[in-house]
């Protein structure tokens, strides 16, 4: 066992001795929205949309993007569970911004080891062999926030499988602030097609 795993162990320890009437709680989210959010560990969507467990469904990646495993967990939030309303969040200052496919493909194919951030650019170690499995992955990078949000709202909004009655909204987090700044071209890409239906 490592240190991270003894620590990760002795916090579940004590979250289980306050776990309380937790045990309880419906599987759909009471809230019924669902927000789809990067992985990066400076975000805390509980913290910043005020939500407690089981209030919402969050949907975390890197660069929070509309890829098509995130649209799957949408809909299944949607058809399955209930949401009524998706919030797609992307964040200022993040890595998905420091390269691209082809830095992305070229890193892998030097080898597989975690590579630095230095002088403004990524660098391999190169202590062992690569490989090429990365020219066929989509990594999904982003060059303008604003844009990114755009997208993945306009994404989403066409996916055949979404409803049209469902508003979809579009913000970026200042990771700086912890402000929520909504792209308001997104939320206006993602705004219901047809109204809802009683």
């Amino acid at each position: 066992m490592s240190k991270t795993t003894d620590e990760v162990m002795l916090a579940n320890e004590e979250y289980c001795d306050n776990f309380g009437d937790k045990g309880k709680l419906a599987m759909p989210p009471s809230r019924r929205f669902a927000i789809l959010t990067c992985m990066d560990a400076r975000l805390d969507p509980a913290q910043f949309a005020g939500l407690s467990e089981g209030d919402a469904h969050v949907i975390r990646n890197a660069g929070g993007r509309a890829s098509d495993d995130a649209i799957r967990s949408l809909i299944i939030s949607y058809k399955l569970l209930g949401t009524k309303e998706w919030f797609v969040i992307h964040h200022t200052d993040c890595g998905m911004e420091t390269f691209t496919d082809d830095v992305m493909r070229n890193l892998l194919r030097c080898s597989l080891r975690t590579a630095e951030f230095k002088g403004g650019k990524w660098v391999d170690p190169g202590r062992s062999e690569g490989r090429s499995d990365g020219d066929y992955i989509d990594w999904l990078t982003i060059s303008n926030q604003e844009e990114s949000v755009i997208a993945d709202v306009r994404h989403i909004r066409m996916h055949p499988l979404v409803p049209q009655d469902i508003p979809i909204y579009g913000y970026l987090y200042d990771v700086k602030t912890g402000e929520l700044n909504e792209v308001r071209r997104a939320t206006e890409v993602g705004r219901p097609k047809i109204e809802k239906v009683a």
